[in-house]
Parts: C-alpha cells; sequence; structure tokens
C-alpha cells in the first residue's frame, strides 16, 4: 500500500494507485483463502499433509494451525497408547471390569465379563445391564443406587458359581462395576458355617447332661461334703457358660444359612419394645437400673419376631450387664431420616473408640475380665449385626469413656408397615 501511494503521488494518480493496489490485496487473500480452503479438505483424509507454502500473514497462520494440528495428534496418539494398554491389562484381569453408562447400557467390558456374565461383543453393546442381568437381587441392587456393600449372587452362565459384584458411580450417573468370583471363599465360608453348626450340635448334648447332674448335686448340698460346693459351684456357672455359647453359635448357624421366609410377621414395635423392658427389669433387679421406654409411634415392621427380639434383648440386656448399679438404660423407637430406629442408650463406663469397630466380631472383647464377671459369650452383638441385616437394616455404635454408649438400629422405610399420627407417643418409665 505504502508503495501504491509513493508511485500514485509520483505520476499524479494517487487514487488509481491505491485502487489498483486494493484490488491486488483482494485477489490475493481471495488466492490464500482457496488455497487454505483445500488444504483443510485434504488433511480431513490426511492429518500428515504439509502446509502450502505461503509468507507473510498467511504463512503464519498455515504455520500455526500445522503446529497444533501435529499437537493434537500427538496427545491422541499419547492417548491412545493409554487406552491400548488399559484394555491390554484389564483383558489379562481375572475380574469383570463393565462401564456402564447413565442410562443404564453397557459403554465397555473386559474379556472376563463374556467368561463370568456372557456379555457378547457387539450384540450387547448398549444393551441395559437390567435386562442382560435378569436377578432379581441384582435388579434391586442396581437400582438402588446404595454400594456400600457388595452383593453375592450365582453366576447367569453357571449356577454353581458365585459372583461378588461392586458398584462405583462416577461421572454424570455413570458407574463401573467390577464382578469377581468368590466360589472358593463362598465354600471355605459354608464349610466354616457347617462346620460351627455341627460341632456346637454335637457338644449340645454332654453340656445339657453335665449341667443337670450339676444341678442336682447342688440341689442336694447337705449331702456334698462342704468343701466341693465352690468348686460345684464354678463348674455349673462355667457349664452354663458354654450351653450359652452353644445356643449363639447355633443361632449365627441359622442365621448364616436360612433365608427369611416369604410370609413374615407383623411385628408391633411398642408391643416388643415393652416385653424386652419387662424381661430386662426381672432380670437385673438387683442391679436397680432405671429403665425407661419411649415410643414415639405405633409402629409395625415387617420381619421375623424371634430374630428382632433377640437382636433387641441382646442390646438392652449388654447395657445393663456393663452398667454400673444404678444406672439409666433408655430405650426409644422413632423416625429415622431413613425410616425407623430403634435407640438403646445408656450412662455406664463407655467404650473407646478404637474398639467400637470390631465390636461386632463374634468373640471380641473389650475387656477379658468382662466375659467372667457377666458371663457374657462374645457373640450377642454378632447376632444383632446378622439380624438387621436379614432386615436390611443397620446398626450404629457411638461411645464415650465415662459418659456410655449408644446403640441404633436403623430400618428401611420399605420395612415400615404403618405409624401412629403425627405426634402419637408413648412412654414408659420405672
Amino acid at each position: 500500500m505504502t508503495g501504491a501511494l509513493l508511485v500514485g503521488a509520483l505520476f499524479g494518480v494517487t487514487a488509481e494507485a491505491l485502487a489498483l493496489a486494493l484490488v491486488g490485496y483482494l485477489a490475493h487473500s481471495f488466492r490464500q483463502l482457496y488455497i487454505f480452503q483445500r488444504w483443510l479438505r485434504d488433511i480431513a483424509h490426511d492429518s500428515r499433509l504439509e502446509p502450502p507454502e505461503s509468507s507473510g500473514v498467511w504463512g503464519e497462520i498455515f504455520d500455526g494451525i500445522h503446529r497444533l494440528q501435529r499437537r493434537e495428534r500427538e496427545a491422541a496418539l499419547y492417548l491412545k497408547d493409554i487406552l491400548d494398554k488399559a484394555q491390554e491389562s484389564s483383558a489379562a484381569l481375572e475380574m469383570a471390569v463393565v462401564m456402564i453408562n447413565d442410562k443404564g447400557g453397557l459403554s465397555w467390558w473386559n474379556k472376563a465379563a463374556e467368561v463370568l456374565l456372557g456379555f457378547r461383543q457387539p450384540q450387547d453393546q448398549q444393551q441395559s445391564v437390567t435386562n442382560l442381568l435378569r436377578e432379581p437381587r441384582f435388579i434391586d441392587y442396581f437400582e438402588k443406587n446404595n454400594y456400600a456393600d457388595p452383593l453375592r449372587i450365582p453366576s447367569p452362565t453357571n449356577k454353581k458359581q458365585m459372583l461378588e459384584f461392586q458398584i462405583t458411580l462416577f461421572g454424570e450417573g455413570e458407574r463401573l462395576m467390577l464382578v469377581r468370583d468368590v466360589s472358593q471363599m463362598h465354600r471355605l465360608e459354608s464349610m466354616r458355617s457347617d462346620f460351627v453348626g455341627n460341632v456346637s450340635h454335637e457338644l449340645r448334648t454332654p453340656i445339657t447332661v453335665i449341667n443337670g447332674y450339676l444341678e442336682t448335686l447342688l440341689d442336694h448340698r447337705d449331702a456334698v461334703a462342704p468343701r466341693w460346693i465352690k468348686p460345684l459351684e464354678q463348674m455349673q456357672q462355667q457349664a452354663q457358660r458354654m450351653e450359652n455359647i452353644v445356643r449363639d453359635l447355633l443361632t449365627l448357624t441359622r442365621l448364616e444359612t436360612k433365608a427369611l421366609p416369604r410370609v413374615q410377621d407383623e411385628i408391633h414395635l411398642p408391643s416388643l419394645l415393652r416385653e424386652v423392658k419387662n424381661e430386662a427389669e426381672l432380670a437385673f433387679a438387683a442391679k436397680h437400673h432405671h429403665f425407661a421406654l419411649t415410643c414415639e409411634g405405633e409402629y409395625r415392621v415387617r420381619g421375623s419376631m424371634n430374630e428382632l427380639y433377640s437382636a433387641v434383648s441382646n442390646l438392652v440386656f449388654n447395657a445393663a450387664k456393663y452398667t454400673q448399679e444404678g444406672g439409666e438404660i433408655h430405650i426409644r423407637l422413632g423416625k429415622s431420616s431413613t425410616g425407623l430406629s430403634i435407640e438403646v442408650k445408656d450412662n455406664g463406663a463407655g467404650i473407646e473408640e478404637h474398639h467400637l469397630p470390631r465390636l461386632t466380631e463374634r468373640f471380641y472383647r473389650v475387656d477379658e475380665s468382662r466375659s467372667t464377671d457377666t458371663g457374657g459369650t462374645g457373640l450377642g452383638l454378632a447376632i444383632v449385626k446378622h439380624v438387621l441385616a436379614r432386615h436390611g437394616a443397620s446398626l450404629q455404635i457411638a461411645s464415650t469413656v465415662g459418659v456410655g454408649s449408644r446403640f441404633t438400629c436403623h430400618f428401611p422405610a420399605e420395612r415400615v408397615l404403618a405409624d401412629a399420627a403425627p405426634g402419637t407417643a408413648l412412654s414408659a418409665s420405672a
């Protein structure tokens, strides 16, 4: 443009020279646009095509786009390499890995999923996972969106094979499902359960006989030498404790091996809690505890009356056992954020925090001397945990040393059959 102005001024045709220069510049720009458009069309088929030769602004544009294209190609190759390695490593896994989209359809799975679950490629691509895995327990587990605990069900391709499902949410409603074969573990657990059940059953008869003879001897103390009275009493105490352990082991075995009956009880919880409270008052009358019961409604749940009675009585009796004389035990029934809760609270010595996660383990002891002092079996909270799990409920434990403990049973809303009108409350104390 500057040159055109100088030439125009020299010959006295400034306007004409400027117009001619502008036309030439526009022609050059249109030609460069045409070349640019043709290059973009060609690199769609061959991304490695070099940019056209050019200078000035257009040369910088071509070179800049080419650099960006090269970086993008390198990034794509890097990501493809990572994806290929991920697919190769997942293919080597014995665990099935399945990616499920936000609509519940299959996005991707590895080879193990085809073996364990029977998925087929490409027929099952984007198919709903609940259409392919029709087990009612899996459908219920998948749709609840509560994946804190894994699910164990038989394999859809081999009923003798036991699979464990674990689902994790990620992204926008997507799911990652991991499935592993736990058949061997399941068989070992079944063998252990059968062994404990059989041994407990076999021990029951001799312990009952020993206990019977000891009771007979102690009922006729006058005929027994005085020096044998205390040993016989200690023998009877330990025989009774062993009988209680066998009873609780048999209860645990039954809870582990037998499913809840299809026809279940409609349990009126206030009546159940009052019965437990009255029984605890009689059993611990010598400790002069103050028992209080508060029911915030006439709630009913669906389940096993005997099992829930066992669970609640275990919690209340534990509270009474481990609370000092004259202590307070408060039982409360009311609504919770998840449905319904039964709370047993005491003002006993409390439990140190590091013990709490292990309290429901079999035979776990906070203090070894407690079993001797209270006659406990160490199985009560394990029974509570199993009973609640069979009813879709959970146990929450909170405790502070020197203040007391609180055990709360949380029942899901679907277990609750009916409740009292809002504001209705029943309470009792002694």
